[in-house]
C-alpha cells in the first residue's frame, strides 16, 4: 500500500505540493505568533528580573502591558518606608507608546529618580551621566546599539519632541529609555503620581510577610512580589491565551480546509483508478485507509516545511526588527499534532465517498 500511496502523491505533483505549502501555513501560523508572544514575555520578564526590589507597590490594573496611567500618590513611598522591613522606596511611572522607529510593536519609557534607582537595582551609567533636565533622557546599551545612538544625539518621543541623550546605562532594567521622574510628571501633567513603587526590604526580611503588612496597612492598593511578576509574565500580556487558542483554532481551520479541498478534487479525478480498484477486490477500508495515508504524507511535510519556514522567517525577522522569537517544545508538538490531525480529518470525507464509489457505475460512464 506504501507504494501505491507514494505513487499517488507523485502522480500530480502540483496539486501535493499545494496541500504541503497548506499544512506548512498552519504550522507556521502557530510557530511564528507563539513564538513571537513568549519572546515579548520573556524579554518583559527578564528585564524586570534585574530589579533588585522585592516588591512592586500599584494600583490594581496598572502593570498591565498596554497600560500608560500615572494613579499611584507618590505620598506613598514615604508611607511605605514607615512599615516594618521596608529599606527604601523608588516611585516609577511607565509610559507605553507605539515604536515609530520601524519597528513592529511598543516603546516603553520610565520616569524615574536616578540615584536611588540606580542604588537600589545596581545599575550603572556605562557613558555620560544620569538625566537632570526636563528635555534628557538616558538608554540602555541594546537601544543604542539598535538605533545606532550615541551619547550626545537626540531621539524623538512623545509626538516628535526632540530628547537628548546624556548617558547609557547597564544591565537593561525595566523600560530602555528613561528620564527623570519630574520631567516625565510634567509632560503627561501628573503632579505627584507615578505608576508603582519599587519596595527594596531589608536584609533578613521576609517578602511575603512585608507584603502582607503593607496590605493591612495600605488597603485597596495591589501589591506584586517581583519573583511572581518574573513567573507569569506572559499572563500580563492583554488577552495573550485567548489569541493563542484562537490563532491554534485557525491553524488547525487553515491544514484541514487545504488538504479537504485538495483530496476532494483529487478524488473526482481517480473515480476511473478506485473504481477499477474496487472491481479487483479492494475494499472500502483499503481504499480509506489509500487516501488517509496520502494525507497522512502530506501532513509530514507540511511539518518540515512549516518549521524550515518558520525558524528561516524568525532569523530574519529578527535581525531586521530586533523582534525577539521563544519557540517551546510544546507548542511546536502542538503545532505538528494540529498538522497531522488537521490532515487526516481534511481527507476523511474525501476518502469516504471514495470508498463509495461503484465500480459498475464507473466502468459504465467512463
Amino acid at each position: 500500500m506504501l507504494e501505491l500511496v507514494l505513487a499517488n502523491l507523485k502522480t500530480r505533483p502540483f496539486r501535493t505540493l499545494i496541500s504541503i505549502v497548506g499544512v506548512a501555513l498552519g504550522v507556521i501560523l502557530i510557530l511564528l505568533f507563539t513564538g513571537l508572544a513568549r519572546g515579548m514575555s520573556e524579554n518583559m520578564a527578564k528585564r524586570a528580573a534585574n530589579w533588585k526590589a522585592e516588591i512592586v507597590f500599584t494600583r490594581p490594573g496598572a502593570m498591565e502591558l498596554t497600560s500608560s496611567n500615572a494613579s499611584v500618590s507618590t505620598t506613598y513611598a514615604q508611607r511605605l518606608l514607615e512599615i516594618e522591613g521596608v529599606q527604601s522606596t523608588v516611585p516609577v511611572i511607565r509610559y507605553i507608546t507605539p515604536d515609530t522607529t520601524g519597528r513592529w510593536g511598543l516603546r516603553q519609557l520610565d520616569g524615574v529618580d536616578w540615584q536611588p534607582f540606580a542604588e537600589m537595582n545596581d545599575i550603572q551609567i556605562v557613558a555620560g551621566r544620569a538625566p537632570t533636565a526636563g528635555d534628557e533622557i538616558i538608554i540602555d546599551e541594546r537601544q543604542m546599539a539598535d538605533d545606532k545612538l550615541k551619547v550626545g544625539d537626540t531621539m524623538e518621543i512623545f509626538g516628535g519632541k526632540p530628547y537628548q541623550i546624556v548617558g547609557v546605562f547597564a544591565p537593561p532594567s525595566g523600560a530602555r529609555i528613561k528620564m527623570s521622574l519630574a520631567a516625565m510628571q510634567d509632560v503627561l501633567e501628573a503632579p505627584n503620581k507615578c505608576t508603582y513603587i519599587l519596595v527594596k526590604l531589608k536584609d533578613g526580611a521576609n517578602a511575603a510577610e512585608v507584603a502582607a503588612r503593607i496590605n493591612q496597612t495600605l488597603p485597596g492598593n495591589k501589591i506584586n512580589l517581583t519573583q511572581d511578576l518574573i513567573i507569569d509574565a506572559q499572563d500580563r500580556i492583554p488577552a495573550l491565551k485567548t489569541f493563542l487558542r484562537v490563532l491554534v483554532g485557525l491553524g488547525a481551520f487553515v491544514s484541514t480546509i487545504f488538504v479537504l479541498l485538495s483530496m476532494y478534487t483529487t478524488i473526482t479525478e481517480r473515480r476511473k483508478e478506485i473504481g477499477i480498484l474496487k472491481s479487483l477486490g479492494a475494499s472500502k477500508p483499503f481504499i480509506i485507509s489509500v487516501i488517509e495515508g496520502e494525507a497522512f504524507f502530506i501532513g509530514i511535510l507540511g511539518i518540515t516545511l512549516g518549521f524550515a519556514t518558520a525558524f528561516l522567517a524568525s532569523a530574519i525577522i529578527q535581525l531586521s526588527f530586533d523582534i525577539q522569537f521563544e519557540f517551546t517544545a510544546s507548542w511546536a508538538l502542538t503545532a505538528a499534532l494540529i498538522a497531522i490531525v488537521g490532515s487526516l480529518v481534511g481527507a476523511l470525507y474525501p476518502a469516504w465517498r471514495a470508498s463509495a464509489i461503484d465500480p459498475v457505475e464507473v466502468m459504465m460512464n467512463e
